[in-house]
């Protein structure tokens, strides 16, 4: 079996996008019946003709049963995938590849795969990222996108010595990508001169839920913030994104301190849809930190906030501990910013939490303290109308789905949906 990269690696800061179908099976953007789920497999080099691929599900959203669109007639990954993330019109899939002795010819970078109306994928097109300031190629490890989809976001894990970064690559027609000429950004250095290596990232958002959150008919900024865990000096970086060059700034924590303090080995992050909180899940501690954000919903209720400059503020009775869990990772927050879910793969289960809207704090369901998920749990997507959640399980050869119930957030699992060995992640339109 082709050896397979560590889960941290396919982590996602994986965003919930809805992507909607029609009954006969062409997808429209003015239908509700269907979903679709995209899903790259790593295979295996013992079967013949099966080989790393991009696969399509429709998803019923009635009752949760699955079509396949794409198999093994799935467009190839020109190299090994992990994370995967939709752009918000559901036009493109961005996939990360990494060279592979075992598929030749392979490269590292993002490829983009235009998504058809009937959820076949075309061939894709990869992008290989700028290299670090020493010469050594970046190692993408997780995906994240604006609300505009004008920017993909990559989080960079540390090699060679050379610190973690980010590498920014703006969307032009088409869904191409063009990495910005400053890319990547580096980590900054921490107290103890660790080498920074980025394991996760979520961005702000400039466009709230229409309905049923808090946000909703409050006018959303204009500006937004990348957030990106640093996993071994355990902390959370803030950038400022430049709204039109998509360049970073750093916003340093403190004068000590570039990153806000994590727990240990920070893996997954999630911003909640109306920029008032951002958790963070930390594999070795087996918990979750909360940070309040300084945004103009949160001005009132979280002190101190001298202006809304999107700084953080770890939240009081943070870490939450994950009970039942271990080793947590992909995290995500439904579209409506009441429940937050944190995948376990230690544990192969997601951990179910409801947040506080007034202070941010989490607290593990009562209803549902956790539900199973597959073996090789890696990825989590929430599709954007709150009514389904799926996880990618690389060793379970499958996607959990479960239904979401709405007032509870009580996961209820239908499925799961079989797909080609080793599913490395998942999106869902």
């Amino acid at each position: 079996m082709r050896t397979r990269f560590p889960w941290i690696v396919a982590i996602f800061a994986l965003v919930a996008i809805g992507f909607l179908v029609a009954c006969s099976t062409k997808y429209s953007a003015n239908s509700s019946t269907h979903a679709l789920v995209v899903v790259p497999t790593q295979g295996t080099i013992e079967i013949p003709d099966e080989t790393a691929v991009m696969e399509t599900f429709s998803i019923n959203l009635a009752n949760g049963s699955a079509s396949q669109i794409n198999n093994v007639n799935g467009p190839p990954t020109p190299g090994l995938p992990t994370a995967v993330i939709l752009d918000p019109a559901g036009a493109n899939a961005y996939v990360i590849v990494h060279q592979n002795a075992e598929l030749v010819p392979s490269q590292t970078g993002i490829t983009a795969f235009p998504i058809g109306s009937d959820g076949k994928l075309a061939s894709g097109t990869t992008t290989t990222l700028n290299n670090t300031t020493g010469g050594v190629p970046v190692v993408p490890v997780a995906l994240a996108m604006d609300s505009a989809g004008k920017f993909l976001f990559v989080a960079d894990s540390s090699t060679n010595g050379l610190p973690g970064s980010v590498s920014v690559l703006a969307i032009g027609t088409g869904g191409s990508l063009t990495e910005l000429p400053d890319s990547p950004f580096p980590l900054p250095v921490e107290p103890g001169n660790q080498t920074a290596s980025a394991s996760a990232l979520a961005v702000t958002r400039t466009a709230y839920p229409i309905q049923y959150s808090a946000c909703s008919g409050v006018t959303p900024p204009t500006t937004e913030n990348l957030y990106v865990t640093d996993s071994v000096n355990y902390v959370l970086v803030n950038y400022s994104v430049d709204p039109s060059a998509g360049t970073l700034t750093l916003m340093p924590y403190s004068t000590s301190s570039p990153g806000i303090p994590t727990h240990q080995v920070p893996s997954g992050v999630a911003v909640d849809p109306c920029n008032q909180y951002v958790y963070v899940a930390n594999s070795l501690t087996n918990d979750v930190s909360a940070y309040s954000i300084c945004s103009a919903i949160n001005l009132l209720s979280t002190p101190p906030c001298p202006s809304a400059n999107f700084s953080l503020n770890q939240i009081p009775a943070s870490p939450v501990h994950v009970n039942g869990g271990n080793s947590p990772g992909p995290i995500a927050v439904d579209a409506y910013g009441k429940f937050l879910y944190v995948v376990n793969p230690g544990s192969s289960n997601i951990a179910g939490y409801v947040i506080n809207r007034s202070t941010g704090l989490i607290t593990q369901s009562t209803a549902q303290p956790t539900v199973a998920a597959g073996l090789g749990a890696n990825s989590i997507a929430i599709r954007s109308d709150d009514s389904w959640l799926f996880v990618a399980n690389t060793n379970a050869t499958n996607v959990s789905q479960y239904s979401i119930t709405f007032s509870s957030g009580v996961l209820n699992p239908v499925g799961p949906i079989n797909t080609l060995d080793l599913p490395s992640g998942v999106a869902v339109k």
